[in-house]
């Protein structure tokens, strides 16, 4: 949820600021025009559930090899192992791919990739029973298939900034600490081939093991 409500004025001079102090970093400035090309048309900055944009994001996840389940989440779990449940908003359901990309191998094949169970998911005691990644890695993982998900959204052609701004991407502003996170995720994004020189994402998916990959997260700092 956006922790800060934003008006249109507001984000467009936050964003003014935020591309500002992405100057010296070109890839940074690609990913952040991506997320904000397309606004929403409405006065409202809350996320679309257009049934048009949902169709496209069923469309994503079956490029992925998904299952697809037309049910809610709150009856099963956003994702089962081999399916996911499309009965949600679009953002919610593009997301579902960034964590596919984002969890390590072993993990894709666990409810709700074995972070514990999802806000949608109704079989919560099941999900969180098989529970591998927890805080901080948790963390990490999120704002990883975050922003990565944004960025499906943008490819789409969805207002991704709506996404950008309900998982508080803007909270902190142009902030030294959130510019640096922006930045340090983008990268390691690029690092895993997770997205391209031009800040598009691309198909391919972690096939790191967790304790590789966080020990490598934060050896960077």
């Amino acid at each position: 949820m956006i922790l800060t409500p934003l008006d249109h004025a507001t984000l467009d001079r936050l964003a003014a600021d935020f591309n500002r102090a992405l100057a010296d970093d070109p890839l940074s400035c690609r990913v952040f025009a991506r997320v904000t090309a397309q606004r929403p048309t409405g006065d409202l900055l809350t996320l679309s559930t257009d049934p048009d944009q949902l169709a496209q994001a069923v469309d994503l996840c079956r490029r992925f090899g998904f299952g697809i389940l037309d049910m809610a989440p709150s009856d099963h779990f956003t994702w089962d192992g081999h399916s996911v449940a499309i009965r949600i908003e679009p953002s919610v359901l593009v997301h579902e791919v960034g964590h596919y990309q984002l969890a390590a191998p072993a993990r894709r094949k666990v409810y709700d990739f074995g972070l514990g169970a999802g806000p949608e998911t109704g079989r919560k005691e099941e999900a969180d029973a098989v529970q591998s990644l927890f805080l901080p890695e948790r963390d990490v993982e999120e704002g990883l298939c975050s922003l990565l998900g944004i960025l499906w959204e943008a490819e789409l052609g969805h207002p991704a900034v709506l996404a950008f701004l309900e998982q508080n991407w803007m909270e902190g502003g142009a902030s030294l600490h959130n510019v640096a996170h922006f930045r340090k995720v983008v990268r390691w994004l690029a690092e895993m081939g997770l997205i391209d020189g031009d800040g598009r994402p691309t198909m391919g998916v972690r096939e790191e093991g967790d304790e590789t990959f966080f020990a490598r997260w934060y050896a960077e700092g």
